[in-house]
């Protein structure tokens, strides 16, 4: 498979014609490619060619594949074909399904309505019982693997199982042992693994779906795995108070460090949740999903306001106010070469020219603050805070809007909204609303974005970091050659470039500082909707940087 992943729409791949891609991982593509000879559209999965070197795993793969086709469950997803091409990469034909993923959903919506989540968790219980029925344990179980088609669930990504008399923990594969947000505690500990380690995943796939929350979010894959070995959640009914304290039980005795103390199947488990929820919340179980209270949202709103601007006043409406204000206070004429005072203005003689001139002059003072903030008001500069999915602080124009994406990665933009949709979609990503942007008002297709990632290398060539930010990024990825440079505080390597919307042409250009840091590497990427974004923006973010 080459580096260009894009390089195969249009080819014939074991007998598919590859159309498009419709996801990506670490280690895989998903197309949808064309099978004619029985005239159908599947979504074709093509693992990196580095896995096919262990003959060991592609056996493993190749069997096991075969045996979730063999398993006739509707909530499974139906596989046509498992095997290695001529080159021997690893692929895998299954059932193409147009419709959301659950990660996407929960990303779209917030927290779910409860009677939907029921339906969900029902279907996916029983496809994996019926997987544990047959000795196969699904060990990845996590939103973006259940798909739904209208009101029908599937669990996909059965190729990546592990058969309950195979060696259990880590192995030269080590990345395919599962997500660590969803990650089993004996998974972690390399211990004896069966079907309660997926019961694990899928009541933190629970957890998440009913409060927009993981149950664990840290800012690195150790403090994470040692949060599922040692911690517990906050319980669903704080961060969701429309639930019943029954479905804190439930949900905690899925999440059980020993799987001993779990439920006996995923079926127990979702039914028991179920019964939970049916008490005083079922006739609420439609509402629509809201807001949630002492949680982070599953959107969080900005994270810091806009600075507080007074509106211009008329310097010209302000001077005549004080000098009618001056009026009124009038003096009378006496015989005398002095003029008779209010009998105040006697005991401070004076005092009111001075007060009435401060104060003429502070309104045409404020009038003309008011004017250039309103004016510039890009000026103003708010400073980012860190977070588990940004661990970094950098300065940013005030009146740019933050978000937060879980522990996924941040974005800071005037269309920050806009361009999250587009930064969680990854390779499929829709990008009509940022080529009208593009078009209609490009100064507003500008911003920030940071993510870390272990698949980063601060010393790679353009080649390499070409291939890695095209699995991270939305469409299509060019990069120049890496420059040594500095962020803030820190050594960084700069790469200059674009991305690219292979349908509607649309481009962004960025300037990127690759920052090494421990556990993970840190990506800051500016981009703008100019040929060049080495501009005056990038460089006082750049300067501001501090990694934390």
């Amino acid at each position: 498979m080459p580096v260009n992943e894009r390089s195969l729409i249009g080819q014939e791949v074991a007998g598919y014609f590859i159309e498009n891609i419709v996801g990506k991982g670490g280690m895989a593509v998903v197309y949808l490619a064309l099978d004619p000879r029985l005239s159908r559209r599947v979504a074709l999965k093509i693992l990196n060619p580095v896995l096919s070197v262990d003959d060991r795993f592609r056996q493993r793969f190749i069997l096991e594949s075969r045996t979730v086709a063999s398993i006739e469950h509707p909530n499974i997803i139906p596989i046509y074909e498992a095997n290695a091409d001529d080159d021997g990469v690893l692929y895998i034909a299954m059932r193409y399904v147009d419709g959301l993923d659950m990660r996407r959903l929960i990303h779209d919506r917030g927290p779910l309505p409860l009677g939907q989540a029921n339906q969900i968790f029902a279907q996916v219980a029983a496809a994996l019982d019926v997987a544990h029925a047959h000795d196969l344990i699904h060990r990845d179980v996590k939103p973006a693997n259940i798909l739904l088609a209208g009101d029908h669930v599937y669990l996909t990504d059965f190729g990546i199982t592990k058969h309950r008399s195979s060696i259990s923990g880590l192995t030269q594969t080590d990345h395919f042992i599962g997500t660590p947000r969803y990650m089993s505690p004996e998974q972690i500990n390399k211990e004896h693994i069966d079907g309660r380690c997926d019961q694990y995943a899928l009541g933190c796939v629970v957890y998440e779906a009913l409060t927009g929350q993981l149950p664990f979010a840290r800012e690195n894959d150790i403090a994470l795995l040692w949060a599922h070995l040692a911690e517990q959640p906050p319980l669903l009914s704080q961060l969701r108070p429309e639930l019943p304290p029954r479905v804190d039980d439930v949900v905690m005795r899925a999440l059980a460090k020993s799987p001993d103390q779990r439920y006996a199947t995923c079926t127990e488990f979702v039914t028991a949740l179920r019964d939970a929820i049916s008490g005083p919340s079922h006739a609420r179980s439609h509402a629509q999903p809201y807001e949630l209270v002492g949680g982070q949202p599953p959107t969080p709103r900005p994270e810091q306001p806009y600075p507080v601007r007074p509106a211009p006043v008329p310097q010209d409406a302000q001077v005549e106010r004080g000098a009618a204000a001056g009026r009124s206070k009038g003096t009378r004429r006496v015989p005398v070469t002095r003029p008779a005072r209010h009998s105040a203005a006697r005991r401070r003689p004076g005092r009111l020219p001075i007060v009435a001139a401060t104060l003429v002059a502070a309104v045409a003072a404020l009038a003309l603050v008011a004017f250039i903030v309103v004016n510039h008001r890009g000026e103003t500069w708010l400073r980012y805070r860190t977070s588990a999915a940004a661990p970094v602080s950098f300065e940013y124009p005030g009146d740019w809007v933050v978000r937060t994406h879980q522990d996924l990665f941040a974005v800071v933009s005037p269309q920050a909204p806009v361009f999250e949709e587009l930064f969680v979609a990854g390779p499929g990503a829709d990008w009509s609303q940022i080529s009208a942007i593009v078009a209609d008002d490009p100064d507003a297709a500008s911003g920030v974005y940071v993510q870390v990632a272990d698949t980063l290398d601060a010393n790679g060539t353009s080649e390499l970091m070409k291939a890695k930010m095209e699995a991270l990024l939305p469409g299509r990825v060019d990069v120049g050659n890496p420059v040594p440079d500095q962020a803030g505080d820190s050594p960084a390597t700069r790469f200059n470039g674009a991305l690219h919307d292979p349908d509607t042409g649309t481009r962004l250009g960025f300037v990127s500082y690759v920052i090494e840091r421990e556990p993970k590497t840190m990506l800051v990427l500016y981009f703008c909707a100019r040929t060049n974004c080495d501009d005056a923006t990038q460089t006082r973010i750049r300067q501001s940087v501090r990694v934390n």
